[in-house]
């Protein structure tokens, strides 16, 4: 009975975490202050592909997959500086939502009391931390590609601005794999 209570509950806060997910403010997320900016230790993020990131996160379920009208795009297309600063808001989100419904689940704990409880929150923590991990390594990078393209279009715009031929419409293409 205990197990079903407990997955009746996850369950409910997963459902909680989706709309909460789509209803924070990112003016509440600072991505460059704690605890969403990079910790020296891990290194803007590389520190994770010691654990094999880049093999696993694309196998992971993804709700922009499984709902494309309700989650923004976890993909960069075409020109996308203008998607970039969203797309790192959304690594915040996520991680937040991930860390919250991890905190949540503890609850379990009350809900059935001995190694039962404790193992529904094991797993349950389990099953958020790659997603967890994920945010923490694709933001840096998201933010490293931004200010790259950004340099760029600034140099390419001081450039036509010193040779006579600037104009507001001045656009760099870039060429970048499969995500970011």
């Amino acid at each position: 009975m205990e197990l079903l209570q407990c997955m009746l509950y996850l369950a409910v806060l997963g459902v909680i975490g989706f709309v909460a997910g789509r209803l924070l403010p990112y003016e509440w997320l600072m991505e460059n202050a704690f605890p969403f900016r990079a910790f020296a230790w891990e290194r803007q993020g590389r520190i994770y592909e010691k654990l094999g990131i880049r093999s696993w996160n694309r196998k992971m379920p993804d709700m922009s997959r499984l709902l494309p009208r309700m989650m923004p795009a976890k993909r960069l297309q075409g020109r996308s500086e203008a998607t970039l600063p969203t797309m790192i808001k959304e690594t915040c989100v996520a991680e937040v939502i991930h860390v919250l419904l991890g905190l949540a689940a503890l609850h379990c704990l009350r809900i059935w009391r001995g190694w039962g409880g404790r193992i529904v929150v094991l797993l349950y923590w389990l099953g958020n931390l790659p997603y967890i991990l994920i945010q923490r390594y694709n933001r840096p990078r998201l933010q490293r590609l931004l200010r790259r393209m950004q340099k760029r279009k600034g140099s390419a715009q001081t450039d036509a601005e010193e040779r006579g031929t600037f104009c507001a419409d001045t656009d760099i293409k870039l060429q970048y794999g499969g995500g970011a």
